[in-house]
């Protein structure tokens, strides 16, 4: 990532010191997918029930993209004497390491290589890359002006009015969010998480970079990123998405500028999309790398040729909302970093609380002609979550990297009230809902949205498509108190309720005589979004969405 957005001085220096230089990767590219173990038909091999329940949900059929690298296939490579790092079955390819010229030439031998890329770095470009983020880095004190519910946020929370989300119930309960960043020190630490970590809500982490089993290294960005959304310290600072649940995803290395990298996020976003992720929140941006000969000339940014970019637009197809930050470079033609070119996604910039684009934002248009930024939300004096504990636990730093999480969290919140509205619809939504809409540009896009207006924009779902109907009848839905259940056809059947995270909640037979025995449980339910799985014996399956609103 070319661009942080903050980074604390001291603890770059650090960083720096211990930097070390990967010069022996490469990426294999392969010709096919043929003779796989997979297959379009059994997609529960590798994907999640959750990932599924997401694709029925908006429609989206199993495809090849979906079929993992062939097992065969890696194997062969590893067979060569390298180690394998991260597959990528979007791009249908894997990186590798190997210090052996040989071993390189015996993976080109292999029939189903279509051709292997050197990825190696330049000490003398990356050192130059450091002191460009140590410059950078300049956070200000937090400024706590206000001591409301949402505390120092308040002034980036209102401003896309998901505050208005929130009074309605839609916090981000039930929704998934997966943060790609470059290393989230202090997370365990940070008390603004206590609540997130106390009710699960952190669902994993995973290492692209390091294959480690931690991300609580190299640069608290990923964590300050994380805080606009999950935030939650009453009178101190709520973020955007206070009770959705985070996976945290570490793809950037920050001791290198490497196209590489591109390749670590599009396993990351894969990686996912297996989950069931709902949004992916990205403050990553790539333009230049220590090695010339990867750098992205204007004519890649048409959304369709860095590797990142058609990682972001398959995710996209996935189902999964995707946003981007603009970048920090600031006016002139197309200052944008990858993947903020990718068409069906929301690339966000940075205004200050007043609206007024910071002056750092970067600007389209991308190759194609196309506006962007998408939208924007508040990255200039954005309140953030340090990292550090509680001798330094808030402050106001400044980047498209904390515009993006702010709204990202928003958008978590607008999944959980509309579950079947598919990618596009939402973010055509948001953009519509902007307050320059009528008249964008390439240094507002669409402008700040309204989220409360993206809501009304947006209508309840209609039921899965393709289930059997009418077994059982759930009303009133959407529901704001009771909730009757009605089966409809006389005879035995059993039903399940569940949450949005796939958890089983509740079980009960129908015999056919007790229609509405459900009803006083399910009008307890909290606000959100549950699954009712009803099997009859004469009318075969159905599922029903129920949404609960307070």
């Amino acid at each position: 990532m070319r661009k942080l957005s903050l980074l604390l001085l001291f603890v770059m220096a650090a960083l720096f010191v211990h930097a070390q230089v990967a010069t022996n990767i490469y990426w294999v590219q392969f010709t096919d997918k043929n003779n796989s173990p997979y297959s379009i038909d059994n997609p529960e091999a590798y994907l999640s029930q959750r990932a599924l329940q997401r694709r029925a949900n908006l429609g989206i059929s199993i495809d090849e993209y979906d079929i993992p690298v062939n097992p065969q296939y890696l194997q062969a490579v590893a067979d060569c004497g390298v180690q394998l790092l991260n597959p990528s079955k979007w791009l249908n390819g894997v990186s590798v390491y190997t210090t052996d010229p040989s071993a390189i030439e015996a993976i080109n031998a292999l029939s189903f290589v279509e051709v292997v890329r050197n990825c190696p770095n330049d000490p003398v470009a990356q050192e130059q890359k450091e002191r460009w983020l140590a410059n950078e880095m300049k956070p200000a004190t937090a400024q706590r002006g206000m001591y409301g519910y949402y505390g120092g946020a308040e002034a980036q929370v209102t401003q896309l009015k998901v505050d208005v989300l929130h009074d309605m119930g839609f916090d981000g309960t039930g929704v998934v969010v997966a943060v790609l960043d470059g290393g989230f020190v202090g997370t365990e630490e940070q008390s603004c998480f206590d609540n997130m970590r106390e009710e699960g809500r952190l669902l994993g982490v995973r290492d692209f970079v390091y294959g480690s089993n931690s991300v609580y290294t190299q640069s608290t960005h990923g964590t300050s990123c994380l805080s606009t959304m999950a935030a939650y310290d009453p009178n101190n600072m709520v973020g955007t998405a206070p009770k959705a649940s985070y996976y945290l995803i570490h793809t950037e290395d920050g001791d290198s500028e490497n196209i590489i990298e591109e390749y670590n996020w599009v396993s990351g976003a894969e990686y996912a999309d297996s989950l069931g992720v709902d949004v992916c929140s990205t403050s990553l941006g790539y333009i230049d790398f220590d090695m010339p000969q990867w750098d992205h000339p204007f004519a890649h940014f048409d959304g369709h040729t860095a590797p990142m970019s058609i990682g972001a637009e398959i995710a996209a197809s996935r189902g999964m909302i995707c946003m981007n930050a603009a970048g920090n470079e600031g006016d002139g033609t197309c200052t944008l970093g990858i993947p903020a070119d990718a068409e069906h996604i929301l690339t966000v910039g940075a205004v200050d609380a007043s609206g007024i684009r910071a002056y750092f934002s970067s600007v389209g248009p991308t190759y194609d002609g196309r506006v962007k930024p998408d939208v924007m939300a508040m990255g200039q004096d954005t309140y953030v979550a340090s990292g550090y504990g509680d001798w330094w636990p808030y402050y106001n730093g400044s980047g498209t990297s904390f515009a993006t999480p702010v709204l990202a969290g928003a958008v978590a919140c607008l999944r959980q009230a509309r579950p079947y509205a598919t990618v596009q619809e939402i973010c055509e939504a948001i953009r519509a809902c902007g307050n320059r809409a009528d008249n964008p540009d390439n240094y507002y896009g669409y402008g700040i949205p309204d989220f409360s207006q993206a809501l009304e924009m947006l209508s309840v779902e209609e039921p899965i498509e393709g289930a059997p109907v009418e077994v059982v009848s759930v009303f009133p839905n959407p529901s704001q108190g009771s909730v009757r259940v009605v089966l409809n056809d006389g005879a035995k059947a059993d039903l399940t309720v569940y949450d949005m995270m796939g958890r089983c909640l509740y079980t009960y037979s129908f015999n056919g005589l007790n229609h509405t025995t459900l009803e006083n449980y399910l009008s307890d339910l909290e606000a959100g979004v549950y699954f009712i799985n009803v099997n009859s014996e004469t009318m075969g399956r159905q599922t029903i969405k129920l949404v609960k609103t307070r």
